[in-house]
């Protein structure tokens, strides 16, 4: 029960000062740990299937006995229930919908964008009122490991704990920006689209669809890459239908990992952000970037509810913690930078990765260009006022990876970061101050 806690922040083994209750229910429900998190799972209390006010708050109900706390629920189903959206009920006219969705998905290539956000915007109806995911970030599966962090500071005689900080050279936060490229029109705007990321050196990632829409040619992919962007693959055939069954995934997963091949890519995401974590393990890619933080602009409702990079397995999932650009502009209709400055904000709160995709098939008006210039120039200026690390996809693979095998080793009072690119890595100490958890450098 406490290898999610463990993996989240990298500290000795001794700070999981956690054990399970004796019993427990065998219905998972909604329930609180603490202010400001949602959590869904089995517990020691009744509790509701839906987010409402009656959700108890499981903080009250942690017993200590002076070495070990008593929790009443188990943290790393918590964590797995979120991290794989397990929480997300189908919907009671799911067979409706699954047509209608095909039928959309057929039609789509054919409908104007004037058309498409107006159909969208009657999908998406009532979004706003969904309670959960929160709106417009999601931090419950994290506030839940400072929760737990709180915790085992309390416990401990030197009242602060160890851990491997999250992101490498004290970076503050991390930024990543990545281009999923729709059409033909996309593909050939791609260079001057590097030109306008170059002038604020913004180096990013374009996932192209390798087997509809358009060819890729060996030129186009050198191109990007001889540049120092890269490229992923995105989807198969971007129609909508790749996680409609298993059967049409399993088909359709070998010819995805050849296309991986091909293009060399290390990366995958999905078309619309359509998922099933469930199935992730018949890619053959190191990491993926399909879940959202929160669905409720997306097609596909739900959200992982963390800021922070985790692994499926051996995969690591690399979230979108940003909205959409098509979404801001074509079903929110602004341009105003307003909501990505408040995700910012939230998610560096958390010391998270902020994650967006921009198409360049939608940067087809000087609103928009001017809109996405102004997106990167508020990048850079976290980047040199904030201390952000602005990263490739491919970079945050590396780094994650290479955190996740380090190990803390204590010698005497000091303690000290070994294993392959601890260089990079920093020591950080978790404490309270005020009663609120803070985290300071050695």
């Amino acid at each position: 029960m406490n290898q999610a806690f463990l993996d989240y922040y990298h500290c000795p083994a001794s700070a999981a000062v956690f054990k399970p209750a004796s019993t427990g229910t065998k219905r998972p429900g909604y329930f609180r740990f603490g202010t400001g998190n949602i959590c869904f799972g089995k517990s020691l209390a009744t509790t509701p299937d839906r987010v409402d006010e009656h959700m108890p708050d499981m903080a009250a109900r942690v017993e200590f006995d002076g070495t070990l706390y008593s929790l009443p629920f188990d943290p790393d189903e918590v964590a797995t229930n979120l991290r794989y959206e397990r929480y997300v009920r189908p919907p009671n006219n799911a067979s409706a919908k699954k047509l209608v969705r095909k039928l959309y998905y057929a039609l789509r290539p054919a409908l104007p964008v004037s058309i498409r956000r107006h159909l969208q915007k009657a999908w998406l109806n009532g979004w706003a009122d969904r309670p959960f995911p929160a709106w417009p970030v999601d931090r419950s599966l994290d506030r839940m490991f400072q929760e737990l962090m709180c915790l085992s500071v309390k416990a401990s005689a030197q009242k602060r704990v160890p851990f491997i900080w999250f992101w490498p050279e004290r970076k503050s936060s991390c930024a990543t920006m990545t281009h999923d490229v729709e059409t033909d029109a996309g593909l050939k705007f791609r260079n001057d689209l590097m030109d306008i990321n170059d002038s604020f050196q913004i180096k990013t990632s374009f996932q192209l669809i390798p087997d509809a829409r358009y060819v890729v040619s060996e030129e186009e992919l050198t191109s990007i890459k001889s540049r120092g962007f890269e490229v992923n693959v995105h989807d198969l055939k971007h129609d909508g239908h790749l996680f409609s069954s298993r059967k049409v995934f399993m088909e359709s997963a070998p010819q995805i990992n050849r296309f991986g091949t091909a293009f060399g890519s290390r990366g995958f995401r999905s078309a619309i952000l359509y998922r099933n974590q469930e199935w992730f393990s018949e890619l053959d890619f190191s990491y993926d970037m399909s879940v959202p933080n929160v669905g409720h602009l997306d097609p596909q409702r739900g959200g992982c509810c963390t800021v922070m990079p985790y692994f499926i397995g051996e995969l690591l999932e690399i979230p979108v913690t940003a909205t959409q650009d098509y979404t801001l502009f074509h079903v929110l209709e602004t341009y105003s930078l307003d909501l990505w400055r408040q995700q910012t904000n939230l998610i560096m709160q958390q010391h998270g990765l902020i994650s967006f995709i921009v198409h360049p098939d939608y940067l087809d008006t000087p609103k928009a260009r001017e809109a996405y210039a102004a997106l990167l120039e508020h990048l850079s200026t976290l980047r040199s006022d904030s201390n952000v690390w602005i990263a490739l996809p491919g970079e945050i693979d590396t780094w994650w990876r290479e955190r996740r095998n380090m190990r803390l080793v204590c010698s005497g009072d000091t303690w000290r970061i070994e294993g392959h690119g601890c260089q990079r890595a920093t020591l950080a100490f978790a404490t309270l101050r005020d009663d609120k958890l803070v985290y300071e450098f050695e």
